[in-house]
């Protein structure tokens, strides 16, 4: 069984093709900046890589260049998509609809655009976009969506709850989802495994650090928290989102700035974030690059980000009455030096001993350890398989 697993994120988009027997990756690849100048694919297959410089200013076209590439004469592994025998989407937000991963019918779509989208209003369209654009293309061919909110079910109520009126959540389910469910599932098993220990016996917090970013707590294997919420708005500051905000200053905002309630929204999304303070972008390579080169809003951005995931490891810490793991991962957590290194700055009253040498060492896609061996806490960068994690539900649903 061959099963395609697209991942697409708010300026991204990987996929991995996956043979199941052997969980062998047969082609992989991801599309860079997607609606930032610069765009790009990086593809490998058939022994080869390839780059692909094409402007892909919405995800539709990304995921048709995806396709293309799977059938290429340098990189491609497939004589046609009928080699495909199912595809795996992933979708960041079901609220209460969706519980588990669920196989598309034209109900199950109709659900995902007219329900879910307002949720996450800049991963779920991508998803649909992708799902639609795979759908025409393979028509005949099984497509399963896979959920980020599944690994975030077992938080307890006190943690998902937020302080409305209980029956207005009974009502309308306005409570904490969490996000990259798939990604926080994947790095804190491959943690135990590499710390030798079994998940039950480990407290956890794992940094998926990207354009959007969340930061969990895994006490025992099981998720208690996360800092994403109702919606991925919440938590850190990200790329182009504000994070946790007073709900009365985005009230103040809206009537100052003369927004309505969808330009509100638009802009906690899209205009905010990393890209909003630092006034240059959301990619934080640019960001370094500019405070590098003396841009005082590039480092401010760079130390907010930083100081605000540090403050959530801490709380999580506090949450699970210990720590024994930082786990690092996604784009910026696995490729970036300085916010590891500030993230990790200021705690050793937890039993961190960071080991800056081993920080700067370049990834290899291996799991990394960046603490120093008499450490407490082990903090590891381990390259998340989000892709692994929807092909395997995926390939069990079916």
């Amino acid at each position: 069984m061959k099963i395609l697993v697209v991942n697409a994120g708010s300026s991204s988009l990987k996929y991995q093709l996956i043979d199941m027997e052997t969980e062998k990756v047969l082609a992989k690849g991801g599309c860079e900046r997607i609606g930032i100048q610069g765009s790009l694919l990086k593809a490998k297959g058939n022994g080869s890589e390839k780059e692909f410089n094409v402007d892909m200013p919405n995800h539709k076209v990304a995921i048709e260049l995806v396709l293309k590439a799977l059938s290429d004469e340098e990189v491609g592994v497939l004589a046609s998509m009928a080699e495909i025998d199912a595809v795996g989407h992933r979708v960041v937000a079901s609220g209460e609809y969706f519980t588990k991963s669920t196989l598309v019918t034209p109900e199950v779509l109709k659900v995902l655009e007219e329900k879910t989208f307002e949720l996450a209003p800049l991963h779920n369209p991508a998803a649909a976009t992708g799902l639609r654009a795979c759908m025409d293309v393979m028509p005949e061919t099984p497509m399963v969506l896979v959920f980020d909110t599944s690994f975030h079910a077992t938080m307890p109520e006190k943690a998902y709850l937020y302080g409305i009126d209980y029956e207005d959540y009974k009502k309308y389910g306005v409570r904490k989802y969490g996000a990259h469910g798939t990604s926080h599932k994947f790095v804190a098993a491959e943690a135990a495994k590499y710390l030798g220990k079994k998940p039950e016996e480990l407290k956890i917090v794992t940094c998926h650090l990207g354009n959007g970013s969340s930061i969990t707590a895994v006490d025992g294997g099981k998720c208690v928290d996360t800092s994403m919420g109702f919606t991925p708005l919440a938590g850190v500051l990200m790329g182009t989102r504000s994070g946790d905000i007073d709900a009365s200053a985005v009230e103040f905002l809206a009537r100052k700035k003369g927004m309505n309630h969808a330009d509100t929204i638009t802009y906690l999304n899209k205009k905010c974030g990393v890209a909003g303070i630092s006034g240059v972008s959301s990619d934080f390579r640019d960001l370094i690059a500019g405070a590098e080169s003396g841009n005082s809003r590039c480092k401010l951005a760079l130390d907010m980000f930083s100081y605000q995931t540090k403050k959530f490891v801490g709380a999580y810490a506090a949450a699970m009455g210990g720590l024994d793991c930082i786990v690092f991962t996604a784009g910026i957590g696995e490729n970036t030096e300085l916010v590891r290194e500030k993230v990790c700055e200021g705690l050793e009253f937890l039993g961190v001993k960071f080991d800056g040498k081993a920080n700067l060492l370049k990834n290899n896609g291996k799991i990394r350890e960046i603490s120093e061996k008499s450490s407490k806490v082990k903090v590891l960068i381990i390259s998340t398989n989000e892709e692994l994690v929807i092909a395997r539900e995926t390939a069990e649903l079916l």
